[in-house]
């Protein structure tokens, strides 16, 4: 009879592949909400990089399938972060170098962090006139590619795997919560809302989806400002956002997000990043304001690890403006997206495709009832 020996046992989940997913719920209250109310969030920061290491393994395995990506072929993306953690991941499980496109503004620590786990870190220097930094990261993953026969980019903005590596989380929670009503994620390349959303849309049909983006962003049809918060908005339009799938947006300022994100960590020991910070906020008004018995699930994207030299950093808040900022208890309202620029937190019950508020400027005919 054969005996194991020690390199011979491998525990299931052992695998790097193994250490993303399964990642826990915490019920959130006080200070957001009443004793008696709460919301629930999915901790995404348990994941070993964020939640981007889910769709940064599945882009690579989906590209590998089908021969888009070649045995030890290179990796070229732009990140400001979180996805660079998901590719560094990939490209370790599966022989892959990785280059990644950064900016200045990208944390010191999250810089070295890249590096640390193989990846090449490459900065741009000058943001793109109208595109801002992500355009000119952007405009040097082109270029990068030029020069790298075989190399292979994910295109996160546009490239459908970013959306259905979201099942596997979509059916977490629905085996995790029984049922949900209301959920509530932040918006940068749209992949997370639009595959957890499509997922439980298939079992609770009625679910409400409330998107988060940030002042100074376009996605949902502000104008495009320099954005302090990183992780969440964007200054392209993301075809991967699922525009009708969403009931409401807010939009949050740096600000607002500080003061969550240390309510959160001084309550609940479980914290994040602006992304956490502006969903926290969002989810606590909606839990004090629907129905006691709504059952809202708010995604936290990742932990506060990379933020311990903005969010969690007194004088840097103090530098920006950010410390002792109080938000509102409700948020301003706008009746469309395009109606004024937003500087605080603001709500809008209308989302629309940014691109068609284009093409309506330019009396090219979309009809009222489109809308």
């Amino acid at each position: 009879m054969h005996s194991l020996t020690t390199s011979d046992f491998h525990p299931a989940g052992s695998s790097l592949q193994g250490l993303v997913g399964n990642t826990p719920v915490l019920r959130v209250s006080e200070p957001f909400t009443p004793a008696d109310r709460g919301f629930w969030a999915k901790l995404e920061g348990f994941n070993p990089g964020g939640i981007k290491d889910r769709p940064g393994l599945h882009m690579v395995e989906r590209a590998r399938t089908r021969g888009d990506l070649l045995p030890g072929g290179p990796i070229v993306e732009s990140t400001s972060g979180t996805l660079g953690l998901g590719l560094a991941l990939a490209g370790m499980a599966y022989g892959h170098p990785v280059t990644l496109v950064t900016d200045p503004g990208l944390e010191p620590s999250m810089t070295r962090l890249l590096a640390a786990y193989g990846g090449t870190v490459d900065m741009v220097s000058e943001p793109h006139p109208t595109g801002g930094w992500q355009q000119a990261r952007r405009d040097r993953v082109g270029e990068l590619l030029a020069e790298r026969p075989g190399a292979w980019c994910p295109d996160q903005y546009n490239n459908p795997d970013n959306v259905t590596a979201y099942t596997p989380l979509g059916l977490e929670l629905a085996s995790q919560m029984g049922h949900i009503d209301v959920l509530v994620c932040s918006v940068g390349t749209g992949g997370h809302s639009a595959g957890i959303s499509r997922v439980l849309r298939q079992l609770y049909p009625e679910l409400r989806l409330v998107g988060v983006d940030t002042v100074g962003s376009t996605i949902f049809g502000q104008p495009a400002r320099p954005r302090l918060m990183r992780g969440l908005g964007s200054s392209i339009y993301p075809r991967n956002v699922a525009y009708e799938n969403f009931s409401e947006v807010h939009w949050v300022a740096p600000a607002e997000s500080v003061w969550a994100c240390r309510q959160l960590a001084a309550s609940h020991y479980a914290t994040g990043g602006w992304s956490v910070g502006a969903v926290a906020l969002v989810a606590g008004w909606l839990a004090r304001t629907l129905p006691r018995d709504t059952r809202i699930v708010a995604i936290f994207p990742d932990g506060p690890q990379r933020y311990l030299e903005t969010v969690y950093d007194d004088q840097y808040c103090a530098d920006k403006g950010l410390s002792g900022v109080v938000p509102a208890p409700e948020p301003e309202e706008v009746g469309r997206p395009d109606e004024k620029e937003v500087t605080r937190w603001t709500r809008c019950a209308d989302v629309v495709d940014p691109l068609s508020l284009v093409v309506e400027a330019r009396g090219e005919g979309v009809e009222g009832g489109d809308r």
